[in-house]
């Protein structure tokens, strides 16, 4: 990559894309190609074809999702389902029609089977039942690192695909029914701080086991992979280190500051038992986490009591 390549970002404001984006303009790279979803929406394939023919990017982060934590994937499965498929069918499709030189999808690492042996090792994929709750969303992320792979055997594209564990970190969505575990836990601890409660729930029993990456290290590593892997084969983003969720909503409760107690409410659904990467691939490769777990959230919490995100 150049500095003066044209780079498209799917999805510069989510969580993930703005990360990518903070992460290329550090870097120098001068020519980023962004669009909201009102100015193009990605699920419309005319419109995706034109403006990829239009911009002619050299290289594309496909960063565009629709995401959610375990009772909106669970609730909304259609929409999952849908969005997700047409998101990735078109940016790949148009990628490629475009002359795109290099495309990297970023999935997901719900993926992989919910009894899988620990850690997680790329080959694992489609060998054995997902977890329901988040199946549906799980389903159009394999589609997408498949229709990556069958364009490669094909066409000789060069598209990757890259799997991240849970992220966390700037420009996190905080809404109870949609985020995922440490955003919700950091926004339920904080306002039961400030409001003086005694207790804190948290969904499942406290047992299941999550490993956790900011999402500034996952932009570091994204750079690096398409900087340095041009092979087929999927790679998996993580720290290669978990933590259960009892620990990590008692983590949590020490950075708030909380005083009262936690109370796991056993009737929610717990998810999958353990998600660990194995993540030997890309340690050969060269690249290894930076950030540790208590760091990362200590900042994300200072950053976002600063920008008033939280109650």
């Amino acid at each position: 990559m150049d500095k003066t390549d044209k780079i498209y970002v799917a999805g510069h404001r989510g969580m993930v894309g703005s990360a990518i984006l903070r992460r290329l303009e550090r870097e120098g790279y001068s020519k980023i190609i962004l669009r909201t979803s009102d100015e193009l929406d990605l699920r419309n394939q005319n419109k995706v074809q034109d403006f990829m023919e239009e911009e002619k990017p050299a290289y594309v982060f496909l960063a565009a999702a629709h995401v959610g934590g375990i009772g909106a994937n669970d609730k909304y499965r259609a929409e999952f389902f849908y969005n997700n498929l047409m998101i990735e069918a078109n940016v790949i499709h148009a990628s490629y029609l475009s002359g795109v030189k290099k495309l990297m999808f970023l999935g997901s690492s719900c993926i992989y089977p919910k009894m899988a042996n620990q850690p997680l090792k790329e080959e694992y994929i489609l060998t054995g039942p997902l977890e329901t709750t988040n199946e549906a969303y799980a389903i159009a992320k394999i589609a997408g690192l498949k229709m990556c792979e069958y364009y490669r055997h094909q066409y000789a594209s060069n598209f990757i695909s890259v799997m991240p564990t849970n992220l966390y970190g700037s420009n996190d969505n905080y809404d109870l029914e949609k985020s995922h575990v440490l955003p919700a836990l950091l926004s339920k601890f904080h306002t039961a701080r400030i409001e003086n409660k005694s207790k804190v729930e948290v969904w499942g029993t406290g047992a299941p086991k999550r490993e956790f990456l900011h999402v500034d290290d996952l932009a570091d590593a994204a750079l690096f992979l398409m900087q340095n892997y041009d092979e087929p084969g999927l790679v998996n983003i993580g720290t290669g280190k978990d933590i259960s969720i009892m620990e990590l909503a008692n983590l949590i409760k020490d950075i708030v500051g909380f005083e009262g107690d936690i109370e796991f409410d056993s009737s929610k659904p717990d998810g999958t038992p353990r998600k660990l990467l194995d993540v030997d691939k890309l340690d050969r490769l060269g690249w290894h986490s930076k950030i540790e777990l208590r760091q990362g959230i200590s900042e994300v919490y200072s950053e976002i009591q600063n920008m008033k995100v939280l109650a």
